[in-house]
């Protein structure tokens, strides 16, 4: 008997939800804080030295953060990320910002003001004026700074001594950031951060002093702020970073976006056609899993990037591997002879244990890439953890729910050709199967007869590769290397001599390490040498004036590059380490070390590839590397669960061919899952190669790489070199007891 009511009580679930999603999506997605890579800013790591041999405390560090974020609210920029990293190191990121030369300047600006006289000796300091006291207003209609004095009396004296000397000499010059040693009065080359010099012809006794000058109304505004604000206490270098311009940023938004809607869409198409209607159930659950990600994003106030959105869409592929793990158990089930609701249940609860390892394992590379990524990386990294949390809750406990009220309806008792299984592939339940028993397609192919040549095969590759990497060695970008990357909105390729020549026209000398398209119009530069702030605003003037467009322009000191090569190793041992002790305590040593075996070989191939395509490595690639490592084990531990599930079946394994076999056996069973799997996450990944944005490109065709790579590995090579071992433990010690095996089993798993 069908109840209806089941049915009823899921369409209205899902149009309440649906209702809900679809009132505050727009809001939503309007207050998510998006990363200067997509709206334009930039983004300027600090280091913080003292001004005169005083020591960098955690004191001074807090002042310097609390007269910055003064400073940035001279700008305007909405929610500035301002962080102290270390003991003396302050990131600074201003996404949206407009005058990014502008935004620089003043962040970087000592802004100690002084009135020195015509000898260049000072007179009065900043401390001598009252805190706040500095604003802009009007003198004979022209712009000026007000200033409150603390001290007339000594003003007073100042103004004496002065106005008593000759012409030209009776000058009071107000200086910024003047250099002992450089600056001086007397030489009209060295007085760019001179303000005025007025000349004083009488005494002053006055509280209120007016600072005059050539300025705009805009210009007297931001130095009235900056006074205000109160010189930095200490002195910033500039160690690493990265500005985009606002039409960089808009069009890599606009292009990810559609990639991302493009390759999930495919993915929708995908699950209905194959899966029927365990399929449709997966689109509402991932539409819902897509919601509740950004929702999520949007409470933790944080910042989504580029690489978060490539997370994001990833994360899809992610959550309907959950699905797909479920779906094939309950086909399993259904073609043993099990009832729609026996089926249901038994693939649902063997299910369960098999996608919790493969997301703790992906969350365990996410959680270090987090902890070792800087900026965009641990963007990504925060997106990936939010994906896959959500993917979790919505695969898990949101498809149970939709397929359980339909299931326990009874509507679906006589439907199996909903769930994709044909009639004549369903066996009696009297004829007792079990899922050892039970064929599959690939019932002819004998994987463990071949693993000698994939064994050689991967030897191969990997002897190759260490040739090419001998040779040709990685082209490392300027994040290991250091130096300056420059994008140019070039409305076509660049040639060198073609670079060299604008170059020179904005007044920059700097030796250009190569000249390299990026797309279709564009053309990245990249210099031996590090352009320091002036030269990046001039370099950016020149392009925006001659392009219509401000270049992209990232710079690592050697110091930062080296730190990042460091983290980089450290972030890819933790995690091999991690994933080691994890398979240890949940399987055995001997799949601990085919897997890692497995990830190396993985990770290595990519390098490989990307040696021989002479593909940019940069510090996203790291983050490709360690999603790889995450994704390759998800499939290891899929095919580990079902061996082990398959040996429970023995009670002794006696011989070698009964290994053979159950291994054999247990790869054609997860061929499928394996397949679709990768085959979801490649067609998100094939959609960020072919329509993302090139800001991303590279880490998209290392992903594309690793993911094939992972799933050959993961069938052809941790599960053949288990059984290898397996064997000598079978020759060593007799007869093996699968009884332990069957009690520790994971009920099984797909």
């Amino acid at each position: 008997m069908v109840k209806r009511s089941r049915i009823v009580a899921f369409f209205l679930i899902a149009l309440l939800i649906f209702a809900a999603m679809g009132t505050t999506s727009k809001g939503i997605l309007k207050d998510i804080k998006l990363g200067l890579d997509l709206q334009g800013g930039f983004e300027v790591l600090y280091e913080v030295k003292p001004l005169s041999g005083e020591k960098i405390t955690p004191d001074v560090l807090r002042a310097t953060v609390s007269s910055l974020e003064r400073r940035v609210n001279v700008l305007g920029v909405s929610e500035p990320n301002i962080q102290i990293e270390g003991k003396d190191r302050i990131r600074v990121q201003l996404a949206g910002v407009k005058d990014q030369n502008n935004a620089r300047e003043i962040l970087s600006t000592q802004a100690k003001l002084s009135f020195r006289d015509y000898n260049d000796k000072e007179m009065m300091t900043g401390a001598d004026l009252k805190e706040g006291g500095a604003k802009q207003t009007f003198q004979d209609n022209k712009p000026v700074v007000e200033v409150t004095l603390k001290d007339v009396d000594k003003f007073k004296d100042i103004t004496q001594k002065i106005s008593s000397m000759e012409s030209p000499t009776n000058v009071l010059a107000i200086w910024l950031d003047f250099e002992e040693g450089k600056d001086s009065i007397k030489d009209t080359a060295s007085q760019d951060n001179m303000i005025s010099a007025p000349y004083v012809s009488e005494v002053f006794n006055t509280k209120k002093v007016y600072i005059t000058g050539q300025f705009t109304v805009e210009e007297a505004k931001e130095l009235a702020a900056l006074l205000d604000a109160g010189a930095l206490p200490v002195d910033l270098k500039e160690k690493y970073s990265t500005s985009v311009g606002a039409q960089f940023g808009a069009g890599a938004l606009n292009d990810t976006i559609f990639a991302g809607i493009i390759g999930i869409a495919l993915v929708f198409i995908f699950m209905l056609v194959y899966y029927r209607f365990p399929g449709f159930i997966a689109v509402v659950t991932l539409s819902i899993y897509i919601f509740l990600t950004l929702l999520v994003f949007d409470w933790m106030n944080a910042v989504l990037t580029l690489p978060g959105i490539a997370a994001l869409v990833l994360g899809v592929g992610m959550a309907v591997d959950a699905n797909i793990i479920t779906y094939e158990r309950i086909r399993d089930e259904l073609k043993l002879g099990r009832s729609v609701k026996a089926a249901y249940k038994e693939g649902t609860k063997n299910s369960l244990a098999t996608i919790t390892d493969a997301n703790l394992t992906t969350l365990l590379a996410a959680a270090v890439l987090f902890y070792y990524g800087t900026s965009s990386v641990k963007g990504f990294a925060t997106t990936l953890i939010i994906s896959i949390l959500m993917s979790f809750i919505t695969a898990v406990y949101g498809t149970r729910l939709f397929m359980s009220l339909w299931v326990n309806s009874g509507f679906l008792d006589k439907r199996t050709s909903w769930f994709g299984v044909k009639k004549k592939n369903i066996h009696d339940l009297s004829e007792k199967m079990d899922l050892m028993s039970l064929p599959t397609r690939f019932d002819k192919i004998d994987f463990v007869k071949h693993r000698k040549v994939f064994y050689g095969i991967s030897i191969g590759v990997t002897i190759i590769g260490i040739i090419f990497l001998l040779v040709f060695r990685l082209n490392l970008g300027i994040d290991f290397t250091s130096g300056t990357r420059i994008e140019i909105a070039s409305k076509g390729v660049l040639t060198t001599e073609q670079v060299k020549t604008e170059m020179g026209k904005a007044g920059i000398d700097i030796d250009i390490k190569d000249v390299r398209p990026a797309g279709k119009e564009n053309t990245v530069v990249r210099t031996v040498g590090v352009l320091d702030k002036q030269e990046i605003a001039e370099l950016k003037d020149h392009f925006k004036k001659d392009y219509g467009a401000e270049p992209n322009v990232s710079t690592v000191s050697p110091t930062v590059g080296k730190e990042l090569a460091k983290n980089a190793m450290n972030a890819l041992a933790i995690a091999s380490i991690g994933i080691i002790l994890y398979v240890s305590i949940r399987f055995e040593w001997r799949m601990a070390v085919p897997a890692v075996v497995a990830l190396i070989h993985d990770a290595f191939f990519i390098i490989t590839i990307f040696s021989l395509l002479r593909l940019e490595v940069d510090i996203t690639f790291i983050a490709a590397v360690l999603t790889i490592v995450g994704y390759s084990i998800n499939d290891t531990i899929v095919t580990f669960d079902r061996i082990r599930e398959n040996l429970r079946f023995s009670r002794k394994i006696k011989t070698v061919e009964e290994l053979e076999n159950i291994v054999n056996i247990s790869i054609r069973q997860t061929l499928t899952r394996s397949i679709n799997t990768v085959l979801t996450v490649l067609i998100t990944v094939i959609a960020l190669m072919i329509f993302g944005s090139e800001a991303i490109r590279n880490f998209s065709i290392a992903l594309f790489i690793g993911l094939i790579c992972g799933v050959y590995s993961s069938l052809l090579i941790a599960s053949q070199f288990w059984l290898d071992l397996k064997i000598r433990e079978l020759k060593k010690k007799g007869p093996l007891n699968t009884a332990k095996e069957k009690k520790q089993s994971l009920e099984g798993q797909v």
